[in-house]
């Protein structure tokens, strides 16, 4: 059974929290951040980003990233700009966009249930990410932004999520990019962890770094702690979970910056050897075991043409594993997606103009648009307690930073 908690989150003031609340540290770029920065000096990044203050020919250490990070995180407090809920409580948190919307549970869960699988993981993680998130979380004390998990849902969660979504909420804006966030707070917080005691499981959808780095956080405190019980706070993460009903998964994309060595036409002609071209012109595939590529301006469909003697198991019929195991790996010799300079991922949200562009520009050779992974997907292979190829799924909308923050 999952252990859910409630907290005393630290949070925006109403009126700015549109303001502070910001997108996820590790979804835009360098670039990006400096500009997010300049023109809102509020955004939340000044503290998840705060290399980004920065000039950009200075080259500043670790530690001084991350004392400045804890500077502003300081400062947002004594401006009385971020304030402490008087109570622990459990949060609803709902993203509304165009024809979607989900809405689930922010409590802390626990590291214990982390690591007894019972919080199920499906990708691997890059020790320098991990490093990155873990002395960030020990320079702040804090954790500033949600772990994205998925349950199956059930009637007693459905019915508490939608009494708490029909009272008054903490937040309710729309943000820059049109997605209105809307935020409940619930102080009776006895009945939402007894519901959450039928629930045998949680997933990681999105946030495998920031689970790890909550981890080993957690181990450095313990062992610096002579008074250690087990209930401090550290030993706790922060989550928003959701019903894997109301979630949509986007695809993952990928560019390639060579042919291998190849000429184009030798590429079409190996990669005939596994599929079989079926349309030119469609940027995005229609259905599973379909691939779209595009290179020298145009976009040309593949269907995979493999009859498996046996039935495939749950990571081997992955679209991403597809493309893996018989065109990047054997064609264009990318054996570890994972460690190979020459493949980059592009998220879903970004669409097939970034793809485009990142290859007319002549950062990349070639891209591929990918069919999405699902819900279904990621159920199974967690569950044989296996890992997705690297950037299987790409979750949108995206959880703000800062608008919910874990003091630990």
């Amino acid at each position: 059974m999952a252990k859910i908690r409630p907290f005393r989150a630290l949070r925006p003031i109403e009126e700015h929290a549109n303001e502070i609340s910001c997108v996820p540290y590790d979804v835009v770029y360098e670039s990006e951040v400096r500009e997010f920065i300049q023109d809102n000096p509020l955004s939340f990044l000044h503290v998840t980003r705060a290399e980004a203050e920065f000039p950009e020919d200075s080259e500043p250490g670790v530690d001084e990233v991350f004392a400045k990070a804890k500077e502003n995180l300081e400062q947002f407090i004594k401006k009385e700009y971020l304030v402490r809920d008087d109570e622990p409580s459990i949060y609803v948190y709902r993203l509304s966009h165009e024809e979607h919307t989900q809405t689930g549970v922010v409590a802390v869960c626990s590291i214990d249930d982390y690591e007894a699988d019972i919080i199920k993981k499906h990708e691997k993680t890059r020790p320098d990410k991990v490093e990155d998130r873990t002395r960030h979380m020990l320079a702040l004390d804090a954790q500033t932004g949600l772990i994205f998990l998925a349950f199956r849902n059930t009637d007693t969660i459905r019915d508490l999520i939608a009494r708490t979504a029909a009272t008054k909420p903490l937040y309710n804006f729309h943000c820059d990019d049109g997605i209105q966030q809307t935020v409940w707070r619930d102080p009776d917080t006895e009945r939402w962890v007894e519901a959450f005691d039928d629930v045998p499981a949680l997933y990681i959808a999105d946030g495998h770094h920031r689970a790890e780095s909550s981890a080993l956080t957690r181990n450095n405190k313990r062992d610096n702690n002579p008074d250690h019980t087990g209930d401090e706070d550290y030993n706790y993460v922060l989550t928003g979970m959701y019903p894997a009903e109301d979630l949509k998964i986007l695809a993952y994309n990928r560019v390639v910056q060579d042919l291998n060595g190849l000429s184009k036409e030798e590429f079409f002609e190996k990669v005939q050897e596994s599929f079989v071209i079926t349309s030119y012109g469609m940027k995005v595939p229609e259905h599973h075991n379909e691939v779209c590529v595009y290179i020298d301006g145009e976009w040309t469909t593949l269907r995979f043409a493999v009859d498996f003697l046996i039935e495939p198991d749950p990571i081997e019929r992955l679209d991403v594993s597809i493309l893996q195991d018989y065109l990047l790996s054997p064609i264009l010799g990318i054996g570890d997606a994972r460690t190979d300079k020459r493949i980059g991922f592009v998220g879903g949200a970004r669409g097939t103009d970034e793809l485009e562009r990142v290859v007319d520009a002549g950062q990349a050779q070639l891209a591929f648009s990918l069919y999405p992974t699902t819900m279904d997907d990621l159920f199974a292979v967690s569950d044989m307690g296996e890992i997705m190829p690297p950037k299987s799924t790409w979750f949108e909308p995206k959880l703000k930073d800062g608008l919910l923050v874990f003091e630990i």
